[in-house]
């Protein structure tokens, strides 16, 4: 056995366990593990700006591709309280992220040292497990133990907190002799998937609800083997968005009382049989659960048993992994005597309904109507892009909106929706992803939390582009107040005393300013027919300097985004598409489809 500091332990076992992507800053208390990193050399770091930052950093580097595990790091105290954010993030999405805190030495952990917090019992409830490890001959098995149930189950992330004291001192340790655990994961039952059959057999209308576990497990592409080979139309939820494509033909668009298209909700309103796979029922998906579930049966898949009936019972539930439930299901289908109906007929009725009931998007008007925005990013991205959000209307129009053709390209953080998630988990992201066109999509609130975090991108050469829609107001909270007949406390508009001579004078903060003070590039578009031409250059910029590039498009302020209280209640606020020209980007052009059937 070698003999070496706990913390050269957990560098390699870092290395073994292929988590080799960390993020965060190094403190008094965490020196050592750095110290540890620096000698091994084989661990990649990039130096954040606020630990929180750090942790999203971590987080978006997880989602980037299967597989991945982020590692956020700090010091003691106050770096890991400002991880909570992040954990819950995680948590919240079923991500794995691993993050690592430094602590004071073990004998003075209860006599209220300098920024000695017990981490472990603050960081539980948003983790699978937060550990402070006491003994330095422990240091091997608790992270050999953290891998295994960040992957087991339903994944999650972990914190492990370690003396500086443990950190240094010697075991015993031989990494040729280490091996991962292997995760242990539920898996639906060849009788299982029958029942499921049966029930899709006596369907007249059946849908799929895919959800974030389908991406989770890496199983997009036997989600659309099993939707082609039975022939049922797919509904992806907010963060299943990209497990099938937007233009494939059984693709019917997402459902929901925020972020949703109107012919999503109009097939789902027709359906029957509802198979959830993967997806937990959240509110905004479902709105009022008497609409949602009046006149259908409901199938449940989920990798975790309690969430089974956690929101309503459903006709059938099974706990399994998704990608092992698809896979029981492609062969039960494939081996079926007799088959299962034809439902091509259903699913042509909702094809064809993507050429209907279509919001409008080629507005002309100066300030600029935010759906204008998202026409243009379709038709100036593509379909190669990976898109980073997590809240406010700017992601609920996005969703209504743009398009995604991918797993893993439509990346948010959809429970917890923490704002100032996007811009570090965009560089998390664009560090899974590099080479490949990364773009995040904030309000101007969400882009000023964590505004810092672009001189990280700057520092590190870490090239995206951030689209900032800024109406100078705290558009969504605006929008749930008027409930309450109130329009308070939710402006950010000010004079700004540095700004004159344009129409965005009177938006507060110069973002442009900010961005290139920390070393980005940034435009500034005010004419909705140049957002293409902006779009364009900010490309342009991020492939020459390799940093981020910050394109500010000013709003109107008040813009009120479609979205209800239940599927078939959705208060639309501008004027519906009338013609093709009305809604351009639109996957199926109005009328196209509906003319064709």
């Amino acid at each position: 056995m070698t003999r070496m500091r706990a913390v050269d332990a957990v560098v390699l076992i870092l290395e073994k366990e292929g988590a080799t992507e960390t993020f965060g800053l190094p403190g008094a208390a965490i020196n050592p593990l750095y110290s540890a990193m620096r000698a091994h050399g084989g661990i990649r770091h990039t130096l954040a700006r606020h630990v929180e930052g750090a942790s999203h950093m971590a987080d978006g580097y997880t989602r980037s591709a299967p597989g991945n595990i982020g590692v956020c790091l700090g010091t003691s105290g106050p770096a890991g309280t400002d991880m909570i954010t992040g954990l819950y993030a995680a948590a919240a999405d079923s991500q794995p992220i691993l993050c690592i805190t430094g602590q004071a030495p073990v004998a003075v952990l209860d006599k209220e040292d300098f920024q000695a917090v017990d981490i472990a019992s603050i960081a539980k409830p948003v983790t699978k497990m937060a550990k402070t490890v006491l003994e330095a001959g422990q240091v091997p098995g608790v992270f050999q133990t953290a891998f295994q149930l960040m992957r087991s189950a339903r994944p999650g992330p972990v914190l492990i907190d370690l003396p500086i004291d443990v950190q240094q001192t010697e075991i015993d340790f031989d990494i040729d002799t280490y091996e991962p655990l292997a995760p242990a994961k539920p898996a639906a039952t060849a009788v299982q998937a029958e029942k499921i059959l049966d029930l899709i057999a006596e369907a007249e209308h059946p849908i799929i609800i895919a959800g974030g576990g389908i991406i989770n497990a890496d199983a997009a592409d036997r989600l659309v083997e099993f939707a082609e080979l039975t022939s049922i139309p797919v509904s992806p939820t907010l963060m299943g968005w990209g497990a099938i494509p937007d233009d494939h033909p059984l693709a019917a668009g997402m459902v929901g009382i925020q972020t949703h298209v109107r012919y999503g909700n109009a097939s789902f309103l027709e359906s029957d049989l509802v198979i959830g796979i993967g997806n937990r029922w959240a509110n905004r998906h479902t709105g009022n659960l008497e609409v949602y579930r009046k006149g259908r049966k409901f199938v449940h898949i989920d990798i975790e048993p309690t969430q089974i009936g956690r929101v309503f019972a459903p006709d059938f539930g099974v706990a399994s992994d998704a990608g092992a439930a698809l896979d029981a299901l492609l062969a039960a289908a494939r081996s079926r005597s007799g088959g299962l109906p034809d439902f091509t007929g259903w699913a042509g009725e909702c094809t064809a309904r993507k050429a209907t009931e279509h919001r409008k998007t080629n507005f002309t008007e100066v300030p600029i109507k935010p759906q204008r925005v998202y026409q243009e990013m379709n038709q100036a991205f593509g379909k190669d892009v990976t898109y980073v959000s997590t809240i406010g209307l700017s992601q609920i129009a996005g969703a209504q909106m743009l398009h995604v053709y991918r797993p893993r390209h439509w990346i948010n953080a959809g429970q917890a929706g923490p704002l100032g998630w996007t811009g570090p988990a965009a560089l998390g992201v664009a560090k899974g992803k590099p080479g490949e066109t990364v773009v995040a999509l904030s309000g101007d609130y969400d882009f000023q939390f964590m505004i810092e975090e672009l001189a990280v991108g700057a520092q590190h050469k870490i090239p995206y582009v951030h689209v900032v829609v800024n109406n100078s107001y705290l558009g969504l909270i605006r929008q749930s107040q008027r409930g309450f007949e109130m329009d308070y406390e939710v402006s950010l508009a000010f004079e700004n005393i540095n700004t004159a001579g344009s129409a965005s004078s009177g938006y507060g903060v110069d973002h442009v300013a900010v961005a290139q003070g920390l070393g980005c590039k940034a435009l500034r578009v005010e004419d909705p027919e140049l957002i293409g031409e902006g779009l364009r250059v900010a490309k342009e910029l991020m492939d020459e300097h390799q940093v981020p590039v910050v394109v500010e498009v000013i709003l109107e302020r008040v813009t009120n985004i479609s979205m209800g209280t239940a599927l078939d209640q959705i208060n639309e606020f501008e004027t519906l598409a009338q013609t093709p020209a009305d809604a351009p980007s639109a996957l199926s052009p109005m009328g196209e489809l509906a003319a064709a059937k």
